[in-house]
């Protein structure tokens, strides 16, 4: 069953993030409001197809100029959640 997971940003130009995973937690879909749009459809497209754990490895941590976090990796929270929910 797909799960459909949205996530409200924290600390970043982009407001929210709606992530669409297939049973495998491979991400079948990403739609980031705010931010900015072509950067964004770039990551979207990238981790299109990829596994959630490997694009939390890669996206967990990078910052944005002086803030503590970014737009990568506020999705990778927000993926870190939808897997969490997942589980419950």
């Amino acid at each position: 069953m797909e799960m459909i997971y949205n996530y409200r940003t924290k600390g970043v130009c982009s407001k929210e993030m709606h992530i669409e995973l297939n049973d495998d937690h491979t991400i079948k879909h990403v739609e980031v409001i705010g931010g900015c749009n072509g950067n964004l459809q770039g990551i979207s497209r990238l981790v299109e197809g990829m596994k959630a754990e490997d694009a939390i490895e890669r996206m967990r941590g990078i910052r944005c100029g002086f803030k503590n976090t970014s737009c990568p990796d506020q999705l990778s929270i927000a993926l870190t959640e939808a897997l969490a929910q997942e589980k419950q």
